[in-house]
């Protein structure tokens, strides 16, 4: 028998009777100033055409390029493939919302929002760990390089962050098909967010205090840790080197990766700070739009511009193309 889903103005007390079934949620809009609507929308478009394309580009040179067929590109490719899911997840939604002028989306369309923000969201850390990991030992076994990130360890990481980012998206959807009354229908944000989607159950705070700390040992102790750890022996030997130069050489094959890092985390670190100290929903989604848009956006440039591999092999594989 279905469980059904109720939505109420207040939590129940005990059983509530003759009420409407959830089918469907409303989104919050950026602006309602009839005037911005289509600055955003063009706005909006534009970054999601750059943001595939410029991922994409990076994948047709990492797979054309045979000078590029090593595993930190293997996991950058990776990376720009999941970026370009992630941030089609969410964006093109807001889009087609703009465009109709209709906030509303369909309560199994949340769902399924909810779980593919999840999964390639997660994908993205573990990722950039893998990536990390691939640094360390780069710089601090470089004899042993190649034996150590062979084929089938780089592919072994690569199928773990899509395994665990699956348990992750699953643990979210479980607890929320528990959900039996919500006290809104209103989703403080422009998606189906996993934090304010949990906020809406009238239930007890034990499921969501499950999910929260399930997310917090993950991604603490596990992606950040790794990340923290590897840099860590990273700069220790780096400091050994003599040479300025060399010190330079060394840490230059990191920038990128670290600025990638930096712009992920401090991002998402900073929305979800900012949503326990602000009681001001318009400002948590503007914010959500930093890790959500603009880092998938920005992450073909950083690697791109501050990366000799990449831009030469986009310039061969354009000579190739003419």
């Amino acid at each position: 028998m279905t469980q059904q889903r109720i939505s109420l103005n207040k939590c129940p007390n005990n059983t509530a009777q003759n009420l409407p079934v959830v089918s469907q949620f409303h989104l919050m809009s950026l602006s309602e100033d009839p005037e911005l609507q289509p600055i955003l929308f063009g706005l909006f478009l534009f970054t999601y055409m750059v943001t595939v394309l410029g991922n994409l580009l990076i994948i047709l040179a990492v797979t054309s390029d045979s000078h590029l067929h090593t595993p930190m590109y293997f996991f950058l490719s990776n990376l720009s493939w999941s970026d370009i899911c992630f941030i089609s997840t969410t964006v093109p939604k807001m889009i087609w919302d703009i465009q109709t002028q209709s906030r509303v989306i369909s309560y199994v369309g949340c769902l399924t929002q909810m779980s593919m923000f999840i999964i390639f969201g997660c994908m993205d850390s573990i990722l950039l760990t893998a990536m990390a990991y691939d640094r360390f030992v780069a710089i601090c076994h470089p004899l042993h390089y190649t034996t150590i990130m062979n084929p089938h360890l780089c592919a072994f990481l690569v199928l773990v962050s899509v395994l665990v980012s699956l348990l992750d998206s699953q643990v979210h959807n479980l607890i929320v098909l528990q959900f039996t009354y919500f006290n809104d229908m209103q989703i403080s944000n422009f998606f189906c967010d996993p934090s304010q989607l949990l906020n809406l159950d009238c239930s007890e705070m034990f499921t969501r205090n499950i999910v929260t700390h399930f997310i917090g040992v993950f991604f603490g102790l596990f992606s950040t840790s790794g990340i923290l750890l590897s840099y860590y022996k990273i700069i220790s030997t780096i400091q050994r080197v003599p040479s300025t130069s060399g010190k330079y050489k060394a840490f230059s094959t990191c920038g990128s990766h670290l600025s990638v890092v930096c712009l992920f985390y401090g991002t998402a670190i900073g929305v979800y700070v900012g949503s326990t100290v602000s009681n001001s929903p318009e400002n948590c989604a503007v914010a959500s739009l930093m890790y959500t848009v603009v880092t998938p956006m920005l992450n073909p440039f950083i690697y791109s511009l501050r990366n000799k591999d990449i831009k030469s092999a986009l310039w061969r594989f354009q000579k190739r193309t003419m």
